[in-house]
């Protein structure tokens, strides 16, 4: 089963240096059908102004994934944690039995493009920590790139669920297939650009929620960037 979340069906948060799209309820937009799929708890589209970011804040039991499409995020964190994730990198923190972080947009002119994700661990209480991957360009291109498991090799960033995550940018025309294993689903957002999924067509800030699929074939309708969550349904907390 596929289903097609549309854009316009996203909460919204709209101040003087933010513009963010929620996927799922997020702040002051609730909506009971769309709180979680799987694990997958958050999935919000962020554009900060430059200057502007999120000041220091607490978050405590959940693994949270930034991913930037254009400029630069800094991060600072009470584990000491920080750094500057740009293009073709993957943040993550763990916020464990309780951290207080800052995101901020790098550039005080230019606009800040991030996906910021937040996924249920399978455990409570945990060390907070922070780590972030770089990877080539073309390690997405043209196909899918996993950039978090909870079974990590070197270039991954570690999720403490039965979770992984995949980026790809496609060119126009590209066609590529992803198989799905029982008892899993795929949420698949459409960053930018435009996708066929076995017949169905998204748009720019759409997604793809799959269910009882056993494979997908993904076509690149014009060149598009895509985020892809591969989870387990039924998952531990």
């Amino acid at each position: 089963m596929i289903t097609i979340r549309k854009s316009s069906e996203r909460g919204t948060t709209n101040i003087d240096w933010l513009k963010s799209y929620h996927s799922f309820s997020f702040g002051d937009f609730f909506n009971p059908d769309m709180v979680h799929f799987g694990p997958l708890r958050v999935l919000n589209d962020d554009r900060i102004a430059g200057g502007g970011g999120f000041p220091t804040h607490p978050h405590k039991d959940m693994e949270i994934i930034t991913y930037v499409l254009k400029g630069v995020v800094a991060h600072t964190d009470s584990t000491g944690g920080n750094g500057v994730t740009g293009v073709n990198e993957v943040q993550k923190m763990s916020a464990g039995r309780g951290v207080f972080h800052s995101e901020f947009n790098n550039s005080k002119d230019e606009e800040l493009h991030l996906f910021q994700m937040w996924i249920f661990p399978n455990k409570r209480g945990m060390e907070p920590y922070y780590e972030q991957k770089p990877f080539k360009a073309e390690a997405k291109l043209n196909k899918l790139y996993k950039v978090a498991s909870p079974t990590p090799n070197e270039n991954e960033v570690f999720i403490s669920q039965n979770a992984e995550m995949y980026v790809s940018y496609l060119e126009e025309g590209i066609k590529i297939s992803h198989e799905i294993g029982d008892g899993r689903g795929v949420y698949l957002h459409v960053a930018e650009g435009s996708l066929t999924v076995n017949g169905h067509i998204a748009e720019t800030g759409d997604a793809f929620l799959i269910e009882n699929e056993s494979t997908i074939t993904i076509t690149a309708n014009t060149n598009t960037e895509l985020i892809l969550f591969d989870v387990a349904m039924e998952f531990a907390l």
